[in-house]
């Protein structure tokens, strides 16, 4: 914008007229207009500045406030920078804290779950070890109540639960129990107790060979043994009965009358003849080569033998029972009198022994198990 111009720059001073003439009128307008034009110029050029000014005023507050702000915005963005630093370290131990938080709630619902198993649970997993304890009895004694008991009590305790969902178990059982009683599982219990008889017997039956008489052996007073002394009762007695004295046919009987004398003589006379003579059959001639002295240690042997297999059978090693079996029923038949009631107790009942004493294995329960590990697999799940 260019200056404006003063008024004695714009035009030269109107001289004063001189006396010799007067200024012509278009000098006087021109003089006007040029006077008004520096007036009008003068109040642009005064506006203008004093604009200039105001703009400079309003630039330099605003200048100032840019810097005000800016010196904030810096203050600003540092506190925001150390609030995320902050932010970032308080959302780190955040993610560690929800970490373990959950490790120890998933451990913690694990914990609720085993302590808050349901009822059926509880009891298929209660039938499930008692059956198994059943069947590690069977294997170690050799019979089979053991687990028939445990399957039975099962089938009681699901029938007492009414539970339609564990009737699949009750059919498994059943076949179970059906299969077990369907092997004949000897009963170790009672043909003990029949051996045992049997041992008692062999005491009483009487031999096909008269019984030379003895005294009962000895033994020690801190070792006695039944079987010795059970065997030597009946021959003390039969020895204290041979032993009895006999009348002496050779003096005069203190009676009235010759006749009288001679008969008691002869009845006599014949008692003892007929002792002397005993008439027997024997179907096995070697029974008659055993001697009466002997008679004594074949019942001890015949004992042993029944106790030996007695033994096995406890061990459940039938073979070795079955043989010592045989070979006492053997013995009996060989040696001991077979018109006896006693000799033929003794042989029914070691033939009764020897057909019940066999190996048969008792069958595992495995729809019994495979029943209940179906049922727990599908509640855990």
């Amino acid at each position: 914008m260019s200056e404006p111009l003063l008024p004695s720059e714009a035009a030269p001073a109107p001289q004063p007229p001189t006396p010799s003439g007067r200024l012509p009128s278009w000098t006087l307008g021109l003089f006007g207009a040029l006077t008004l034009a520096a007036l009008a110029a003068l109040a642009i050029a005064w506006r203008t500045q004093d604009r200039v000014q105001s703009l400079e005023q309003e630039l330099v507050r605003r200048q100032q406030d840019s810097q005000t702000q800016a010196t904030e915005a810096t203050l600003l963005a540092r506190q925001a920078q150390e609030l995320s630093r902050d932010a970032v370290a308080k959302s780190a131990l955040l993610d560690a804290r929800v970490a373990e938080m959950a490790l120890q709630r998933s451990q913690l619902e694990d914990l609720i779950r085993s302590l808050t198993r349901s009822r059926d649970e509880n009891l298929l997993a209660d039938i499930d070890a008692a059956v198994r304890v059943a069947l590690q009895q069977t294997g170690i004694t050799g019979s089979a109540e053991p687990l028939l008991a445990a399957l039975r009590s099962a089938d009681e305790r699901l029938a007492r639960s009414g539970q339609p969902r564990l009737e699949g178990v009750r059919r498994a059982i059943a076949r179970d129990i059906d299969r077990t009683k369907a092997v004949g599982v000897a009963d170790l219990a009672s043909l003990a107790i029949k051996l045992d008889e049997g041992v008692r017997l062999v005491d009483e039956a009487p031999l096909l060979v008269i019984e030379a008489p003895r005294s009962p052996v000895r033994l020690p007073a801190s070792a006695p043994s039944p079987v010795a002394a059970t065997a030597s009762a009946p021959a003390a007695a039969a020895s204290a009965g041979r032993a009895a004295p006999r009348p002496n046919l050779l003096l005069p009987t203190p009676v009235g009358g010759v006749g009288a004398f001679l008969s008691d003589w002869g009845r006599m006379l014949w008692a003892e003849v007929s002792g002397l003579v005993r008439v027997t059959r024997i179907d096995q001639p070697e029974a008659m080569l055993l001697v009466p002295e002997q008679a004594y240690f074949l019942r001890e042997n015949l004992k042993l033998k029944l106790l030996n297999a007695r033994l096995a059978l406890l061990s459940r090693q039938f073979d070795i029972a079955q043989a010592d079996l045989q070979g006492a029923i053997g013995a009996t038949e060989r040696h001991f009198d077979r018109n006896s009631r006693q000799t033929a107790v003794l042989i029914e009942l070691l033939r009764s022994v020897a057909s019940q004493a066999r190996q048969a294995g008792v069958p595992r329960p495995d729809d019994t198990l495979a029943a209940l590990a179906t049922l727990t697999t599908s509640a855990t799940r």
